[in-house]
């Protein structure tokens, strides 16, 4: 009767196995299309999300809204606890945080309870503007204690940049005026359907809308290129 030899497993072969069996989901986007999102301009609009975080006492964060996770990924690594949430499956397959799939216009407040801090940056000027006040008191009776919330912001502004050397020469010139006497068009279900800055929609009216929830403002702060208005919230 013959005997045959069992196979030797070798270290480069269990590593192999062990890569086969830890293989994410694919991203649901192209590397094209995640550098054609994260531009230069908007990079800043990530940087303050985590740079107001970092202002605050907090572990557990809920980011609504986390696009393709690239403030997701930040947070993890700087050593948050992070989950998402959006109306649809997480785009990305790392960090692979836990992900609720909701829409936010019919959320309950237990449902996001135990949350130190929500993060909900470039998400509400997507639904009506008579739909805000609910979802900012959904969050507010979440027992969460601080949000961090932004939205366009179209109100008079001039920016200007200038960078020069023997070589190159890059400057940015902008300036939004008068948009106060338009009303603004809504766009198709999923787009923007109003933007802070034009008739109806000013900064004071945000802001009441903001206190109106129950939230108290700690800190105010603008981006320019991608121009909108952030806010660092506490709850009353």
């Amino acid at each position: 009767m013959s005997s045959r030899a069992s196979p030797v497993m070798t270290s480069s072969t269990k590593a192999g196995k062990l890569r086969q069996q830890n293989v994410a989901a694919p991203n649901a986007f192209t590397r094209q299309e995640w550098s054609a999102y994260y531009t230069r301009k908007r990079i800043v609009q990530q940087w303050l999300q985590v740079h107001f975080l970092g202002t605050i006492d907090c572990q557990k964060v809920l980011e609504v809204g986390p696009a393709m996770g690239l403030v997701t990924s930040l947070l993890v690594n700087i050593g948050y606890e992070v989950h998402t949430l959006d109306r649809a499956p997480r785009a990305f397959a790392y960090p692979d945080v836990p992900h609720l799939e909701r829409d936010i216009c019919k959320l309950r407040s237990e449902e996001i309870a135990g949350y130190d801090a929500i993060i909900c940056c470039e998400t509400l000027e997507h639904i009506d503007w008579l739909q805000v006040g609910s979802v900012l008191a959904a969050f507010r009776a979440s027992g969460a204690k601080y949000l961090i919330a932004s939205v366009p912001y179209m109100g008079f502004q001039v920016a200007l940049d200038l960078y020069l050397n023997r070589i190159t020469l890059r400057q940015h010139f902008s300036m939004k005026k008068l948009l106060w006497r338009k009303r603004f068009a809504a766009e198709p279900p999923g787009g923007h359907q109003w933007e802070i800055g034009y008739r109806g929609y000013s900064l004071r009216a945000w802001e009441a809308r903001l206190a109106d929830s129950g939230w108290s403002i700690v800190k105010r702060d603008f981006t320019e290129h991608c121009r909108s208005v952030f806010h660092l919230l506490v709850a009353r």
